[in-house]
């Protein structure tokens, strides 16, 4: 019997000392913009950003702001983000990202509302405002970059002649979902977030946002601590921002450091190229390159070539006839022949850099054998082309850091 006894208190002992069961909040569905009007009208909108839960419209319409709450996990939690986009009557297609205000930036479009400008960089850098970090500035972190496609939803009753024989029928909207668990960080507490569109129109577009977290059933596991560090994002979303057309010149260098105890260091890039028509940096493949103090971490060409995938998100597309030698079975013999025949091409069909109007961009993402201390990023597109007139040729790049503490 006192065996017995000795046994059960053993057993207590080593249950009370084991891993402890980790709280739950639970899977969480967090709206940011829900079907949301988002247009450009020049000086139309003045509003101060104060209230909570209260969508902001700033950059004449351009964004919308929102501060959220969002929940904060003990336990292992994945995180994800999906954003809908349909037109308003905007028929282009257009770049947009849904980003969050970094806590740790001091500096940023919401203090900059009242009085004040976005950092600038050197004169050698040209003097280009907000891209990359400063002492009190952090630029945006991408939660998702899109493209919206031409004219999804309003036009599609405007442009049946237009609808090749293989899409059943015009989408009336298009939805994008990305995985955001490695900025998990960045989602916790009370945090600005953002949606861009591109747009010059007053019509614009109908928008929705939400974040996502599923939390994990096991009841010991807890949430790894990441981090993020933004380091380069040259959008043009604010005032005094312009296209960015500096790696037709140079590269562009970002200093960062990586503190000690950072584990699992992770590179994690976004590009898409733009502008310059038919034979610019949209248009024609680009290398773009990364190095980390010197190394050569990232060299690849960004492109797409699966564009007319999304043909059926395009009801506003321009076409073109083109002439092109079919093989095909004629009915009445039951054997092959050849016939010129002319064929519909739209614009969203061509590739294009790392885009395709209608889709979204993942991140490229390389683990950094890199040690903690101070680092040089270099940012290369050696081929990108200028500016000229109204060949708006430019690159959109944003990028940051994760790790592991």
């Amino acid at each position: 019997m006192m065996k017995n006894i000795v046994l059960l208190i053993s057993m207590l002992a080593l249950w009370s000392c084991g891993p402890k069961v980790i709280q739950s909040v639970g899977d969480k569905q967090m709206v940011i913009f829900d079907n949301e009007h988002l247009y450009f009208d020049g000086g139309a909108f003045t509003d101060e950003l104060t209230e909570a839960d209260k969508v902001y419209r700033i950059m004449d319409g351009r964004i919308l702001l929102k501060k959220v709450t969002f929940p904060e996990y003990s336990r292992e939690v994945a995180a994800s983000v999906k954003v809908t986009v349909a037109s308003a009557g905007d028929r282009w297609d257009k770049s947009g990202s849904f980003f969050i205000i970094p806590n740790s930036s001091i500096t940023n479009f919401v203090s900059l509302q009242a009085e004040g400008e976005l950092p600038e960089l050197t004169a050698e850098q040209e003097s280009l405002k907000g891209i990359v970090p400063d002492a009190d500035y952090m630029p945006v972190v991408e939660l998702m970059r899109f493209m919206t496609p031409f004219g999804v939803g309003f036009y599609n009753d405007k442009m049946d002649l237009r609808k090749p024989v293989y899409i059943p029928h015009w989408e009336d909207k298009v939805v994008w979902e990305q995985d955001v668990t490695d900025r998990l960080s960045l989602i916790e507490g009370e945090v600005w977030v953002g949606i861009w569109v591109d747009t010059w129109t007053k019509e614009g577009y109908t928008v929705s946002a939400e974040i996502n977290f599923d939390e994990t059933d096991y009841l010991y596991a807890p949430k790894p601590q990441t981090k993020v560090l933004s380091l380069l994002n040259t959008i043009p979303y604010y005032k005094g921002q312009r296209h960015v057309d500096l790696f037709a010149r140079k590269d562009l260098l970002v200093s960062a450091a990586v503190p000690e105890g950072a584990k699992n260091v992770r590179l994690h890039y976004i590009t898409t190229g733009h502008g310059g028509h038919s034979g610019g940096d949209e248009f024609v493949k680009k290398t773009n390159i990364v190095k980390v103090d010197n190394q050569e971490v990232i060299n690849f060409i960004p492109w797409r070539d699966d564009c007319a995938a999304f043909r059926r998100f395009n009801p506003g597309s321009g076409v073109w006839l083109i002439e092109d030698t079919a093989t095909y079975i004629d009915w009445e013999t039951w054997k092959y022949k050849e016939k010129v025949i002319e064929e519909r091409l739209a614009s969203s069909d061509l590739s294009r850099s790392n885009w395709c109007p209608g889709s979204d961009v993942e991140p490229l993402v390389v683990d950094l054998a890199i040690q903690p201390g101070e680092h040089q990023f270099t940012f290369s597109i050696p081929e990108a082309q200028e500016i000229d007139g109204d060949e708006l040729n430019h690159w959109l790049v944003s990028a940051f850091l994760t790790w592991e503490e």
